[in-house]
């Protein structure tokens, strides 16, 4: 079910029960912003999720009320996962699902690092842009 961005954030959410470790998971990072995990539904060869490790419903909660370490703090956190994994080169995709139009289905903020292979176009080509 789509999720609405500006509802408060439900610490029931499967992301919050992963990090208080009532669910387990198959950890891939943990630092004190963030938590990197498989996804078990993946979509590509490599299919990681990043989350931060405070309570935020999407990208544009986290960005307005999170403090500039935390910021800081997850961002280099979804860079080093990349690294580590070995993405960079060749390459990979990382996308964020925010709101319904977006696709977002959990209530906590949570970038998807894809790679290991070719990934395509993200959106088949002559949609978007005015067409």
């Amino acid at each position: 079910m789509p999720i609405d961005p500006t509802q408060p954030y439900d610490d029931d959410n499967i992301f919050a029960k992963i990090l208080r470790g009532e669910i387990p998971s198959n950890k891939v990072y943990d630092d004190e912003w963030a938590y990197a995990f498989e996804d078990i539904n993946a979509q590509a060869q490599v299919h990681v999720l990043v989350i931060p490790k405070g309570r935020y419903v999407s990208w544009d909660d986290f960005s307005a009320k999170a403090g500039p370490e935390e910021i800081a703090g997850f961002v280099r956190a979804v860079g080093k996962v990349a690294r580590d994994l070995g993405l960079v080169e060749p390459g990979y995709r990382m996308m964020a699902n925010i709101g319904a139009h977006g696709g977002q289905e959990v209530p906590h903020l949570h970038v998807h690092i894809f790679g290991g292979e070719p990934l395509g176009p993200m959106i088949a080509r002559g949609r978007g842009a005015g067409k």
